[in-house]
């Protein structure tokens, strides 16, 4: 494995985190539009997991000469280990799916801030207790910052224009939930990683075969939720597996890429995880809420029908998120 030892470059790496989990529903965004339900996407979406799992595998986690190679890591892995990281995906997907269904019927003002706020509260906290590196202070006013970031988002998502055949009640309520399962699956991998990736102790994982092994757990479980989401729908008809072999070439390599860059991000966070603490690692990723808004508002013009004053919302929202991000970063420094 190549051997990270620089916070500096652990920062610049969880900023690609950041951007990657902010981004990757870019690529949902863009199917969504051609009238591909998002369960189908999903099985796309879980095969770019597995592929770019493999990539990191077989590049920075086999290049290099600290510790042990992917494939000696894996086969080495004990069972307790092999089980946290393929549990973590499980959980991972299931948060996932009730999040996006939660968006789905409550809208993106209520559900998104509910799920990911409860996240990352829940999993700074967690990842932290389980590995105190950084200053509390800063780690957790920078979380508070971005809290209020996500909440500022919430009022200005509000401003806009609302679907009239939403469901609020049943939204936030599977929103909570998903959010509450979404603070789990960091702190459910780095049981399963070494407490040292150059001196790794046997039977623990590297980061780049515990994302493996998550990714593995995504993909299973899908035939479990995500099958469960395509025959139960919370809205709209029911989704068919012969559907998914109507879709052209374009669209399954669109899903594939949002798999890609979501994993990404999601290897990049573990791999960082030794050098800043589990709690920056996660709470820096979990900034992905506001990178989601940047899009939003620069690419995809939600907010071009906002009332007036609604700029100024997002003025504080995006001025708390890079004051949350400072205190998150210096929380390593001092």
């Amino acid at each position: 494995m190549v051997q990270l030892t620089s916070y500096p470059l652990a920062v610049i790496l969880l900023v690609i985190t950041m951007l990657s989990w902010g981004s990757w529903a870019n690529t949902q965004k863009l199917t969504s539009g051609k009238q591909w339900p998002f369960q189908l996407f999903y099985w796309d979406y879980s095969i770019g997991v597995i592929i770019m799992s493999l990539l990191f595998g077989f590049t920075i986690g086999t290049l290099g000469d600290t510790g042990r190679s992917f494939t000696e890591d894996l086969l080495q892995a004990s069972t307790t280990a092999l089980f946290y990281a393929f549990i973590g995906g499980v959980v991972f997907n299931l948060a996932n799916i009730l999040i996006v269904a939660a968006i789905d019927l409550a809208g993106m003002a209520i559900a998104f801030p509910i799920g990911i706020g409860i996240a990352l509260v829940e999993g700074t906290i967690i990842n932290y207790i389980n590995s105190p590196v950084g200053n509390p202070i800063l780690i957790f006013s920078g979380m508070s910052c971005i809290v209020i970031a996500i909440i500022i988002d919430a009022l200005a998502y509000k401003r806009l224009p609302q679907k009239e055949d939403t469901n609020f009640s049943k939204g936030i309520i599977i929103s909570v939930i998903g959010g509450l399962l979404m603070g789990l699956f960091f702190y459910l991998l780095q049981v399963a990683l070494a407490s040292s990736f150059e001196n790794p102790e046997a039977g623990k994982m590297e980061p780049f075969a515990a994302a493996f092994i998550f990714s593995i757990g995504i993909f299973i479980s899908n035939f479990i939720w995500n099958t469960w989401a395509m025959k139960k729908p919370f809205k709209g008809p029911k989704v068919n597996y012969s559907d998914y072999f109507k879709g052209g070439f374009k669209i399954h390599i669109v899903g594939i890429l949002g798999g890609i860059i979501w994993c990404t991000g999601n290897v990049l966070a573990n791999y960082t995880s030794e050098v800043a603490g589990g709690a920056i690692a996660y709470g820096l990723g979990q900034g992905a809420t506001m990178v989601a808004s940047i899009w939003g508002v620069f690419v995809w013009k939600e907010f071009k029908d906002a009332p007036k004053g609604t700029n100024t919302l997002l003025f504080f929202m995006f001025l708390f998120f890079i004051i949350g991000l400072s205190l998150l970063i210096s929380a390593r420094l001092t």
